[in-house]
Protein backbone atom coordinates (compact mmCIF):
# COMPACT_ATOMS: atom_id res chain seq x y z
CA UNK A 1 0.00 0.00 0.00
CA UNK A 2 2.93 2.34 -0.70
CA UNK A 3 0.35 4.72 -3.14
CA UNK A 4 -1.82 5.04 0.23
CA UNK A 5 1.37 6.43 2.40
CA UNK A 6 2.58 8.54 -0.11
CA UNK A 7 -0.87 9.83 -1.13
CA UNK A 8 -1.39 10.79 2.71
CA UNK A 9 2.38 12.35 3.22
CA UNK A 10 2.31 14.57 0.37
CA UNK A 11 -0.96 16.38 0.68
CA UNK A 12 -2.01 19.06 2.94
CA UNK A 13 -1.23 18.67 6.62
CA UNK A 14 -3.29 19.65 9.68
CA UNK A 15 -3.66 23.30 9.69
CA UNK A 16 -5.42 25.16 12.19
CA UNK A 17 -6.85 28.85 11.32
CA UNK A 18 -7.50 28.87 15.14
CA UNK A 19 -11.08 30.02 14.16
CA UNK A 20 -12.45 26.35 13.59
CA UNK A 21 -13.04 23.83 16.32
CA UNK A 22 -11.95 20.12 14.95
CA UNK A 23 -14.23 17.02 16.80
CA UNK A 24 -14.04 13.29 15.68
CA UNK A 25 -17.16 11.21 15.51
CA UNK A 26 -18.47 7.94 15.26
CA UNK A 27 -21.69 7.52 13.25
CA UNK A 28 -23.94 4.67 12.28
CA UNK A 29 -22.86 3.20 9.47
CA UNK A 30 -24.85 1.15 6.76
CA UNK A 31 -26.72 -2.03 7.96
CA UNK A 32 -24.52 -4.81 9.23
CA UNK A 33 -21.45 -2.52 8.90
CA UNK A 34 -19.20 -0.91 11.10
CA UNK A 35 -19.96 2.83 12.55
CA UNK A 36 -18.54 5.34 10.10
CA UNK A 37 -15.76 7.95 11.45
CA UNK A 38 -16.05 11.54 10.46
CA UNK A 39 -14.41 14.56 11.34
CA UNK A 40 -16.54 17.57 11.62
CA UNK A 41 -15.36 21.39 11.27
CA UNK A 42 -17.20 23.90 12.97
CA UNK A 43 -17.09 27.46 11.90
CA UNK A 44 -16.32 30.40 13.89
CA UNK A 45 -19.26 31.00 16.58
CA UNK A 46 -20.02 34.59 14.89
CA UNK A 47 -21.21 32.56 11.88
CA UNK A 48 -24.49 32.84 10.91
CA UNK A 49 -24.58 29.73 8.07
CA UNK A 50 -26.94 26.92 9.00
CA UNK A 51 -26.04 25.37 5.66
CA UNK A 52 -23.79 21.99 5.70
CA UNK A 53 -21.17 20.44 3.32
CA UNK A 54 -20.66 17.28 3.00
CA UNK A 55 -17.01 16.13 2.11
CA UNK A 56 -15.60 13.10 0.19
CA UNK A 57 -12.00 13.20 0.14
CA UNK A 58 -9.82 11.89 -2.98
CA UNK A 59 -7.22 8.36 -3.75
CA UNK A 60 -9.28 6.59 -6.43
CA UNK A 61 -10.98 5.40 -3.40
CA UNK A 62 -8.42 3.18 -2.79
CA UNK A 63 -6.41 5.72 -0.34
CA UNK A 64 -6.53 8.96 1.64
CA UNK A 65 -8.18 9.87 4.91
CA UNK A 66 -10.36 12.56 5.70
CA UNK A 67 -7.17 14.23 7.81
CA UNK A 68 -4.91 14.42 4.72
CA UNK A 69 -6.98 17.73 3.20
CA UNK A 70 -8.08 18.92 6.91
CA UNK A 71 -6.11 22.76 5.77
CA UNK A 72 -8.26 22.76 2.99
CA UNK A 73 -11.19 21.99 4.88
CA UNK A 74 -10.33 24.64 7.59
CA UNK A 75 -10.25 26.98 5.72
CA UNK A 76 -13.48 26.46 3.88
CA UNK A 77 -15.14 26.06 6.66
CA UNK A 78 -13.84 29.28 8.29
CA UNK A 79 -13.72 31.56 4.77
CA UNK A 80 -17.52 30.38 3.95
CA UNK A 81 -18.98 29.91 7.64
CA UNK A 82 -20.39 26.22 6.66
CA UNK A 83 -20.13 23.35 9.16
CA UNK A 84 -18.13 20.63 7.29
CA UNK A 85 -18.18 16.50 7.95
CA UNK A 86 -15.63 14.80 6.30
CA UNK A 87 -16.12 11.03 5.77
CA UNK A 88 -13.52 8.57 6.33
CA UNK A 89 -15.19 5.60 4.24
CA UNK A 90 -13.55 2.20 3.64
CA UNK A 91 -11.69 1.63 0.84
CA UNK A 92 -11.07 -0.81 -2.21
CA UNK A 93 -9.68 -3.63 -2.18
CA UNK A 94 -10.62 -4.40 1.13
CA UNK A 95 -14.03 -3.39 0.77
CA UNK A 96 -15.75 -3.13 -2.98
CA UNK A 97 -18.14 -1.23 -4.13
CA UNK A 98 -21.06 -0.25 -2.62
CA UNK A 99 -19.09 -0.14 0.96
CA UNK A 100 -17.48 2.82 0.67
CA UNK A 101 -20.50 4.58 -1.05
CA UNK A 102 -22.94 3.56 1.50
CA UNK A 103 -20.46 4.80 4.12
CA UNK A 104 -20.69 8.00 2.37
CA UNK A 105 -24.70 7.61 2.49
CA UNK A 106 -24.79 7.01 5.71
CA UNK A 107 -22.95 10.03 6.92
CA UNK A 108 -25.20 11.62 4.62
CA UNK A 109 -27.86 10.20 6.58
CA UNK A 110 -26.38 11.20 9.62
CA UNK A 111 -25.72 14.50 8.61
CA UNK A 112 -29.68 15.19 7.91
CA UNK A 113 -30.91 13.96 10.93
CA UNK A 114 -28.22 15.59 13.38
CA UNK A 115 -29.51 18.54 11.66
CA UNK A 116 -31.26 20.43 14.88
CA UNK A 117 -28.27 19.50 16.68
CA UNK A 118 -25.25 20.84 14.74
CA UNK A 119 -27.58 24.14 13.80
CA UNK A 120 -28.12 23.27 10.50
CA UNK A 121 -31.24 23.86 7.89
CA UNK A 122 -31.26 19.95 6.94
CA UNK A 123 -32.57 21.47 3.07
CA UNK A 124 -29.29 22.90 2.73
CA UNK A 125 -26.54 20.47 2.70
CA UNK A 126 -24.07 20.03 0.19
CA UNK A 127 -21.90 17.09 -1.40
CA UNK A 128 -18.69 17.48 -2.42
CA UNK A 129 -15.47 15.85 -3.27
CA UNK A 130 -12.25 15.24 -5.24
CA UNK A 131 -11.44 12.69 -7.82
CA UNK A 132 -12.21 9.48 -6.19
CA UNK A 133 -14.14 11.50 -3.66
CA UNK A 134 -15.68 13.11 -6.36
CA UNK A 135 -16.98 10.13 -8.00
CA UNK A 136 -18.55 9.20 -4.45
CA UNK A 137 -20.21 12.48 -3.81
CA UNK A 138 -22.01 12.27 -7.27
CA UNK A 139 -22.91 8.59 -6.62
CA UNK A 140 -24.54 10.23 -3.30
CA UNK A 141 -26.24 12.38 -4.94
CA UNK A 142 -28.13 9.66 -6.96
CA UNK A 143 -28.64 7.67 -4.13
CA UNK A 144 -30.15 10.46 -2.38
CA UNK A 145 -32.52 11.57 -5.50
CA UNK A 146 -33.44 7.59 -5.83
CA UNK A 147 -34.04 7.12 -2.34
CA UNK A 148 -36.27 9.93 -2.19
CA UNK A 149 -35.47 10.60 1.71
CA UNK A 150 -32.95 13.58 1.46
CA UNK A 151 -32.93 16.44 -1.05
CA UNK A 152 -29.34 17.75 -1.80
CA UNK A 153 -28.91 21.29 -2.20
CA UNK A 154 -26.08 21.38 -4.61
CA UNK A 155 -22.81 19.34 -5.27
CA UNK A 156 -19.44 20.39 -6.04
CA UNK A 157 -17.24 17.85 -7.87
CA UNK A 158 -13.40 18.63 -8.40
CA UNK A 159 -12.05 16.65 -11.14
CA UNK A 160 -14.19 14.09 -10.42
CA UNK A 161 -13.76 10.19 -11.64
CA UNK A 162 -16.80 9.20 -13.42
CA UNK A 163 -16.40 6.62 -15.73
CA UNK A 164 -14.42 3.47 -15.48
CA UNK A 165 -13.79 2.61 -18.87
CA UNK A 166 -11.65 5.98 -18.97
CA UNK A 167 -8.21 4.40 -19.59
CA UNK A 168 -9.35 1.26 -21.34
CA UNK A 169 -8.98 0.08 -24.47
CA UNK A 170 -12.78 0.61 -23.58
CA UNK A 171 -12.83 4.58 -23.38
CA UNK A 172 -15.10 7.01 -25.35
CA UNK A 173 -11.83 9.07 -26.36
CA UNK A 174 -8.40 8.71 -25.50
CA UNK A 175 -6.52 12.31 -26.15
CA UNK A 176 -2.67 10.59 -25.61
CA UNK A 177 -1.76 14.53 -23.92
CA UNK A 178 -4.29 13.60 -20.50
CA UNK A 179 -3.27 11.43 -17.92
CA UNK A 180 0.57 11.49 -18.28
CA UNK A 181 1.23 12.76 -14.67
CA UNK A 182 -0.15 12.46 -11.27
CA UNK A 183 -3.12 9.78 -12.24
CA UNK A 184 -2.43 7.80 -14.69
CA UNK A 185 -4.50 5.12 -17.15
CA UNK A 186 -2.82 1.98 -14.93
CA UNK A 187 -3.83 4.09 -11.92
CA UNK A 188 -7.16 4.31 -13.00
CA UNK A 189 -7.49 1.24 -14.52
CA UNK A 190 -6.32 -0.85 -11.25
CA UNK A 191 -8.50 1.35 -8.76
CA UNK A 192 -11.24 0.56 -11.00
CA UNK A 193 -10.85 -2.99 -10.94
CA UNK A 194 -10.56 -3.03 -6.88
CA UNK A 195 -13.23 -0.70 -6.34
CA UNK A 196 -15.53 -2.81 -9.30
CA UNK A 197 -14.77 -5.67 -7.76
CA UNK A 198 -17.03 -8.55 -9.46
CA UNK A 199 -19.89 -6.53 -9.90
CA UNK A 200 -21.32 -6.99 -13.33
CA UNK A 201 -21.88 -4.64 -16.55
CA UNK A 202 -25.61 -5.44 -16.65
CA UNK A 203 -26.21 -5.29 -12.08
CA UNK A 204 -28.92 -2.52 -11.42
CA UNK A 205 -26.66 -0.98 -9.61
CA UNK A 206 -24.25 -0.24 -12.21
CA UNK A 207 -24.95 3.82 -12.49
CA UNK A 208 -24.20 3.82 -8.88
CA UNK A 209 -20.64 2.77 -9.28
CA UNK A 210 -19.69 4.64 -12.25
CA UNK A 211 -21.82 7.78 -12.44
CA UNK A 212 -21.26 7.77 -16.04
CA UNK A 213 -23.67 5.34 -16.79
CA UNK A 214 -26.24 6.27 -15.57
CA UNK A 215 -29.08 6.93 -17.86
CA UNK A 216 -30.73 9.70 -16.33
CA UNK A 217 -29.57 12.63 -14.55
CA UNK A 218 -32.53 14.67 -14.13
CA UNK A 219 -33.52 15.69 -10.83
CA UNK A 220 -30.04 16.19 -9.19
CA UNK A 221 -29.09 19.65 -7.85
CA UNK A 222 -27.09 22.41 -8.66
CA UNK A 223 -23.83 21.70 -10.15
CA UNK A 224 -20.27 22.63 -10.30
CA UNK A 225 -17.44 20.98 -11.66
CA UNK A 226 -13.68 21.63 -12.31
CA UNK A 227 -11.04 19.82 -14.22
CA UNK A 228 -7.95 20.23 -15.97
CA UNK A 229 -7.56 20.14 -19.53
CA UNK A 230 -4.04 17.51 -19.40
CA UNK A 231 -6.12 15.53 -16.72
CA UNK A 232 -7.25 12.01 -17.46
CA UNK A 233 -10.50 12.51 -16.69
CA UNK A 234 -11.28 15.96 -18.40
CA UNK A 235 -13.46 14.48 -21.12
CA UNK A 236 -15.34 12.26 -18.51
CA UNK A 237 -16.11 15.39 -17.03
CA UNK A 238 -17.36 17.30 -19.71
CA UNK A 239 -19.12 14.57 -21.55
CA UNK A 240 -21.28 14.67 -17.66
CA UNK A 241 -21.32 18.05 -17.19
CA UNK A 242 -23.29 18.29 -20.99
CA UNK A 243 -25.18 15.28 -20.26
CA UNK A 244 -26.35 17.44 -16.73
CA UNK A 245 -27.52 20.64 -19.02
CA UNK A 246 -29.27 18.23 -21.55
CA UNK A 247 -31.24 16.78 -18.23
CA UNK A 248 -32.28 20.75 -17.36
CA UNK A 249 -29.74 20.59 -13.98
CA UNK A 250 -28.03 24.10 -13.66
CA UNK A 251 -24.37 23.58 -13.89
CA UNK A 252 -21.13 25.34 -13.92
CA UNK A 253 -17.93 24.06 -15.33
CA UNK A 254 -14.67 25.43 -15.56
CA UNK A 255 -11.42 23.29 -17.75
CA UNK A 256 -8.03 24.93 -16.71
CA UNK A 257 -5.54 24.95 -19.55
CA UNK A 258 -2.54 22.92 -19.37
CA UNK A 259 -3.54 21.55 -16.05
CA UNK A 260 -3.23 17.87 -14.59
CA UNK A 261 -5.22 15.91 -12.13
CA UNK A 262 -5.01 17.77 -8.39
CA UNK A 263 -3.57 21.02 -9.75
CA UNK A 264 -5.29 22.93 -7.05
CA UNK A 265 -2.87 21.55 -4.89
CA UNK A 266 -0.07 22.93 -6.01
CA UNK A 267 1.37 26.06 -4.41
CA UNK A 268 0.80 28.36 -7.43
CA UNK A 269 -0.50 31.29 -8.50
CA UNK A 270 -2.71 29.27 -10.67
CA UNK A 271 -3.40 26.48 -7.78
CA UNK A 272 -4.48 29.88 -5.53
CA UNK A 273 -6.69 31.19 -8.29
CA UNK A 274 -8.63 27.12 -8.58
CA UNK A 275 -9.05 27.35 -4.57
CA UNK A 276 -10.40 30.61 -4.95
CA UNK A 277 -12.96 29.51 -7.78
CA UNK A 278 -14.31 26.89 -5.68
CA UNK A 279 -14.48 29.27 -2.45
CA UNK A 280 -16.48 31.27 -4.25
CA UNK A 281 -18.32 28.69 -6.27
CA UNK A 282 -19.60 27.38 -3.42
CA UNK A 283 -20.73 30.37 -1.84
CA UNK A 284 -22.85 31.03 -4.76
CA UNK A 285 -24.21 27.56 -4.13
CA UNK A 286 -24.97 27.75 -0.20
Amino acid sequence: MEFRRSLVEGTTALLNSGAVKYEERLIPGPDAAPDVRVILFHPPKTSRTTSAILYVHGGGMIAGTPDMQAGMLDRLASETGTLIVSVDYRLAPETPFPGGLEDVYAALVWLHESAGELGINSERIMVMGDSGGGCLAAATALLARDRGKIKLHAQVLIYPMLDLRTGSTDAPSDDPTTGEFVWTRAQNQHAWSAVRGELADDDPQFGYLSPAFMRDLSGLPPTFIITGALDLFRDEDITFAQRLWKASVPTELIVYANEVHAFDLLPSSLGKRVRHDVLEAVRRLL
